[in-house]
């Protein structure tokens, strides 16, 4: 299979409303050589994450628009694009194996059509971007409503965000307490260059491969970024409780819970896919822990709830992601913009459903990785108008921004994705 190719044929997916993570899972499968598989994603999140520049550029080079059964050819143009301008490829490698790629399209004008365009491009690219300065859509690579509803909720911050969300991911670890400290963990990466520190873990200046990461096989450590690390530590965590944890997967919040306390009388984790609750048991095998895991839509408490009230919940519930583009750049062409009211919708539901199942004392965090107020703060003045025993308990941290309720971490802030906390106690 020929990398670009392949990478076009996700990029291609992709736009069709498929998510990448999927795409590229299923399509690597069958690329024997590491080499090629980090090439190919390399490409496909590139093309992702400058998706809106890329097609801008593309356009000036275009006399027609694309038609709708030849996007196997655009998405192939872009690839060819993003190797031009982002990556470090030889422009003549890259025209040359982008045009070689079209042979197994089976459309004989693709290739001549292909290798005019890329070669075009490198003839007049200081005209091209010249001409796409005024391009919003170019210039922070974000279709027009994302740039238009960050810039409508973080009026302060919103160029921060926007370029934060094109950076790539900090490489973020968890350190289990249960089996060594953080400094003792630290003393067996001497080498490694830390950018900033939480206090289960900290983040490293470059990836590292997963295989390389040690303990990571026998639960020792886990990556998981900085934000999601504060949802556990929030919940207050002590012996004999109680725990629900709805809308579980993969299972990250839910092993660093048992981490933090191993003496809960319970532990019940909720995740209604079948595919992500495997991901929930590969977790908890990996680091020997134990939780109740049932498959399960949340919302339909009669097929999973026991009917014994819970100490704490956790409900991470399903949002936008609007705060972890940089690691899913995708959810930039995934997303729409009536998308964020029906979110907010669901994670009002989902409260709803899930408050009467909290013990009086209890205390129950909400938590998206989105920063769209009407999925926040939006949401929980809508619950709390509904529910006048509900109060919230007030975060007292350095991290984030405080808001009407709870508090906002933005992408990109402490070297964080974007997340939303609040907690909401049960008088």
């Amino acid at each position: 299979m020929n990398p670009r190719l392949l990478a076009a044929q996700i990029i291609d997916n992709v736009t069709d409303g498929r998510s990448l993570t999927d795409c590229l899972r299923s399509s690597l499968i069958a690329v024997d050589d590491a080499r090629d598989r980090g090439f190919i994603q390399a490409m496909c999140y590139g093309v992702c994450r400058y998706y809106t520049s890329l097609d801008a550029v593309l356009s000036c080079l275009l006399q027609n628009p694309m038609k709708a059964k030849d996007s196997d050819v655009h998405a192939l143009l872009l690839v060819g694009l993003y190797q031009l301008i982002y990556m470090r490829v030889p422009p003549h490698a890259a025209v040359a194996e982008t045009v070689n790629a079209t042979k197994k399209l089976n459309k004989r004008w693709a290739q001549g059509f292909v290798n005019a365009i890329l070669r075009e491009y490198l003839r007049n690219q200081k005209e091209i971007e010249e001409e796409n300065q005024t391009d919003l859509e170019y210039v922070y690579a974000h279709p027009f409503w994302w740039i238009d509803a960050i810039k409508k909720a973080w009026s302060m911050h919103w160029e921060a965000v926007l370029h934060a969300n094109n950076a790539h991911p900090p490489f973020a670890l968890r350190i289990n307490s249960q089996q060594i400290s953080r400094d003792d963990y630290l003393q067996k990466m001497p080498e490694a260059k830390i950018i900033a520190e939480t206090r289960s873990g900290f983040t490293l200046e470059t990836p590292v491969p997963i295989e390389d990461v040690e303990g990571f096989s026998t639960g020792m450590v886990s990556v998981q970024d900085g934000a999601a690390q504060l949802a556990a530590e929030l919940l207050e965590l002590a012996s004999n409780l109680r725990v629900l944890d709805a809308c579980a997967a993969p299972g990250g919040k839910l092993t660093h819970i048992l981490e933090l306390e191993p003496q809960l009388t319970t532990c019940i984790a909720v995740e209604k896919d079948p595919q992500r609750m495997t991901f929930i048991k590969e977790n908890l095998t990996r680091a020997n822990l134990r939780a109740k895991c049932i498959c399960a839509d949340i919302n339909q408490i009669e097929d999973w709830w026991d009917g014994q009230l819970f100490d704490r919940i956790l409900l991470d519930a399903p949002c936008s992601a609007s705060g972890v583009i940089r690691r899913h750049p995708d959810i930039k062409l995934l997303r729409q913009a009536t998308d964020i009211q029906a979110f907010a919708k669901t994670q009002l539901q989902l409260l709803q459903t899930l408050w009467p199942l909290l013990k009086p004392g209890g205390l129950l965090v909400y938590a998206t990785c989105s920063i769209f107020p009407e999925e926040n703060v939006g949401v929980l003045k809508k619950f709390f108008a509904a529910h006048p025993e509900a109060k919230e308990k007030s975060i007292k941290a350095e991290w984030g921004l405080p808001c009407d309720i709870g508090r906002q971490i933005l992408p990109g802030m402490h070297n964080m994705d974007g997340f939303y906390y609040a907690r909401i106690e049960h008088s």
